[in-house]
């Protein structure tokens, strides 16, 4: 048996390390037989020298089987999950689930909470009175069975090695790694019980990712693991220079989702939607086209079909479905500021960083991982680039409970819209897709 300082040893002098080395490795995250300096070091070692697709596969692999691989053999029906990489005002999990849903096909979905500028689908869920993200295993499994459909948080016993290593990333420049993030992504995603995954890939300014280049290199990675593991894959390369609807704020973005569910969402949160939408009835193969596929998608909206699917969800995982129907039930904030044009043109920038800076503050979303979120807060009512304003209309609404961060807030927003008499086009939001038959 090899010693912790031999592996890392190993891969500091750039050698493709092992199955056993690498599950090694894993094995001490999880059961802490390896020193976090230890892990720490290797982690760095991983960073420096990088890993060989080979060897991530193994990584992804061990980190996937640390823990409980759910069991969903007993539900016959395809099952497909989607997975963002995070960005501003990004609530498409949210409707997404319901409508994929409706269409017939499970969606289990393990979703995570917000650290930084981006925002948790947990967070926006338990922003709805009562609803609970902590599901056991056998719930969850459970409620799939019975209603199709269940997002909830990671459990103790899903990819434990992936929680160390995430905080030890976290705190020791390591998190910018391609195929820690592979692992990070695919060990809980594969774990869930699912057939086939899409991903949305973000790049820009309000992404993980700023870079495009890096982002595709990103998304062919996962592709690449998830697909050389069994599980049919790809990804959507999306923007994220502006934030994506008119919403970033917990229960600001559920009431949102709510409006995308009516068929009164905004066009660029559907479009985003319905791309990825598409490519998840396609790998499961319910539909062959992908005009079918969105055929039936706008059918689940249509027909209300995905909406009852999302209040379905709602009362099962113990939640206050009446905000459905009252938006009023949702967390309010205590103030309200109106940002307004000082002068008549065109929306030439809403920087999607700067909008998510001023939701933190306000409470939105987390700077450390212990802190408290605040579901009321956040921005709504955001102007899009290349919209014409009017001197004096109203180019976003700050929701806030402290006005010592109201204040604040209000500056970090009007630096973050820009208006000049020159129209700039609505930028591009669907880059490529990535993976084998994309299209």
């Amino acid at each position: 048996m090899a010693f912790p300082q031999h592996i890392i040893a190993r891969k500091r002098d750039g050698h493709a390390l092992t199955r056993e080395e690498i599950g090694a490795f894993v094995r001490g995250a999880a059961d802490g037989s390896w020193a976090d300096y230890q892990l720490s070091a290797m982690l760095m070692a991983i960073v420096w020298r990088g890993m060989t697709p080979q060897e991530t596969a193994h990584y992804t692999e061990a980190m996937m089987h640390s823990g409980v691989v759910a069991d969903l053999a007993s539900i016959v029906q395809p099952k497909a999950d989607k997975h963002s990489t995070g960005g501003v005002g990004d609530k498409i999990s949210l409707h997404l689930a319901p409508m994929i849903a409706a269409c017939g096909v499970v969606v289990p979905m393990i979703s995570g909470r917000g650290l930084g500028h981006t925002g948790g689908t947990l967070d926006k869920l338990e922003s709805i009175p009562g609803f609970n993200v902590n599901l056991s295993l056998a719930a969850y499994r459970a409620q799939l069975e019975n209603i199709g459909l269940a997002l909830i948080g990671q459990t103790a016993d899903l990819a434990p090695a992936d929680k160390k290593l995430y905080a030890l990333r976290d705190v020791t420049a390591t998190v910018e790694s391609i195929p820690l993030i592979c692992g990070s992504i695919l060990s809980k995603k594969l774990a869930e019980g699912i057939d086939v995954l899409v991903l949305d890939v973000k790049f820009g300014r309000g992404a993980f990712m700023k870079d495009q280049v890096k982002a595709r290199e990103l998304a062919r990675a996962l592709v690449s693991v998830a697909t050389a593991m069994g599980k049919p894959t790809r990804a959507v390369l999306t923007a994220m220079d502006e934030p994506l609807g008119r919403t970033v704020g917990n229960a600001l973005e559920v009431g949102e989702s709510i409006e995308c569910l009516r068929g009164e969402g905004p066009a660029d949160v559907m479009d985003v939607t319905y791309t990825l939408g598409e490519q998840m009835l396609l790998l499961t193969k319910v539909v062959t086209t992908k005009a079918e596929a969105r055929a039936q998608l706008e059918a689940s909206i249509a027909s209300g079909a995905a909406l009852d699917k999302f209040r379905e969800m709602i009362v099962a995982q113990g939640g206050d479905a009446r905000v459905v129907d009252d938006g009023w039930r949702l967390p309010r904030a205590r103030l309200l500021f109106e940002l307004r044009a000082t002068r008549a043109g065109f929306v030439t920038d809403v920087d999607a960083l700067g909008v998510a800076l001023a939701a933190l503050r306000l409470g939105a979303g987390r700077a450390k991982a212990a802190d408290a979120v605040d579901h009321a807060v956040g921005v709504s009512g955001l102007v899009k680039i290349g919209e014409r304003v009017a001197a004096g209309s109203v180019l976003g609404v700050i929701h806030a409970n402290d006005e010592g961060a109201l204040s604040e807030a209000q500056g970090m927003l009007a630096k973050s819209v820009s208006v000049s008499d020159t129209q700039t086009e609505a930028p591009q939001l669907i880059e490529e897709i990535v993976g084998e038959g994309a299209g």
